[in-house]
């Protein structure tokens, strides 16, 4: 009987020894879970980030756009004026020398 408790309690003992070494793997499981979470929260933020960036982005070009097509008309008035100008110029000359 004592041989027979003796080797029941030393089984025990390996049994709880190794359901501790279980309650460890997951609980160092649950921290690469909760990690992985943290990883995944922070990936969403940069994300977030990066869209209301390329949001910011959008809207300053198409400012830009709007600018350089506002240029663009004055330019091609200064061009069109010129040239009327020049034209003009040409014509009153042209008659001031055949008089």
């Amino acid at each position: 009987m004592v041989i027979k408790d003796l080797i029941k309690s030393d089984g025990i003992k390996l049994e709880l020894i190794e359901s501790y070494k279980v309650i460890d793997l997951q609980k160092d499981q649950i921290k690469l879970y909760k990690q992985k979470d943290t990883l995944k929260d922070q990936k969403i933020n940069n994300l977030e980030l990066i869209i209301s960036m390329k949001d910011e982005q959008l809207s300053l070009e198409k400012e830009k756009s709007k600018d350089l097509l506002k240029e663009l008309k004055a330019q091609r008035r200064k061009t069109f004026l010129y040239r009327v100008g020049t034209f003009a110029g040409l014509m009153v000359s042209t008659i001031f020398l055949l008089k």
